[in-house]
């Protein structure tokens, strides 16, 4: 893989938003082992943007090091100041299960609700209720509709 390029200004955004972040990586002494790539893949699937500190005191060994995190791992290079090292990479997308998906899906849900009895003593009733996609159930067991979306004046007027 090569490294991604970028303009001046999608750099100087990148650089912008990892301010504020902390290291997420760490190379010691050891240089840069297949352990730290893999984890600064990981890092960089993860959250995209990423700060990488190099413990060594050797300037040309960090650009060396940048410079092959960048090219193995596809990412790009933002910025380099001291012992830190800004790296980014897209996020891939994530791919989500059918399962998943179906179970996140509006529709009808039973649920069951336990009432006590206005009666003292008695036992409680136990009634199941439908909720609806546009529904929903209020702790005394009553079931509310959802109000309707409402649309800005602009829209209105349009259609």
């Amino acid at each position: 893989m090569t490294a991604i390029e970028l303009t001046i200004a999608e750099r100087k955004a990148h650089r912008a938003d990892a301010h504020h972040l902390d290291p997420v990586v760490m190379i010691g002494s050891d240089g840069l082992t297949p352990a730290v790539k893999k984890e600064t893949d990981a890092a960089l699937n993860a959250h995209g943007l990423i700060k990488v500190r190099v413990q060594g005191d050797d300037r040309e060994q960090r650009e060396a090091i940048y410079q092959e995190l960048c090219d193995t791992l596809g990412a790009a290079p933002i910025q380099h100041i001291g012992k830190l090292l800004v790296l980014w990479r897209p996020k891939p997308k994530k791919e989500r299960a059918a399962a998943e998906d179906e179970e996140r899906k509006r529709g009808p849900r039973d649920f069951k609700v336990v009432k006590n009895s206005s009666r003292g003593g008695q036992r409680p009733e136990v009634k199941s209720v439908r909720v609806l996609g546009n529904q929903r159930l209020t702790t005394g067991g009553l079931v509310k509709k959802g109000k309707p979306k409402q649309k800005s004046v602009k829209k209105r007027s349009l259609g």
